[in-house]
């Protein structure tokens, strides 16, 4: 019979011990959720294809980067000139040349 006390004993000192290291579930916080006013419209973006739909999809989309706060105001204004760089290469009929200027931007500033 002592065995089995000590056997007992030994099962319910392991299981208090178990216990004692489960942590009890905290629920996470509830993020506030802002209001669906609160989101901008659609961007309607330029259609066609070449280098200047391309160049003005794109300042299309920082403009909206900017105007929503998730570009700062100063990095939009320099990535303008750099999108200005490339539309004008493009208006000039250096394709090419704007196309990668454009590439260039994007690349530098972080967009796909």
């Amino acid at each position: 019979m002592p065995t089995q006390a000590f056997r007992l004993t030994l099962v319910l000192l392991a299981a208090a011990g178990l216990a004692a290291c489960q942590s009890k579930a905290v629920a996470p916080p509830v993020a506030a959720v802002a209001p669906a006013a609160a989101f901008a419209a659609p961007v309607a973006l330029p259609q066609g294809g070449g280098c200047g739909p391309a160049i003005a999809r794109t300042q299309a989309v920082v403009s909206a980067d900017v105007a929503s706060g998730d570009l700062a105001k100063a990095v939009g204004e320099r990535f303008g000139a750099d999108l200005d760089r490339a539309a004008a290469a493009c208006a000039a009929g250096r394709s090419g040349e704007g196309l990668s200027l454009l590439a260039a931007a994007k690349s530098r500033y972080g967009y796909p």
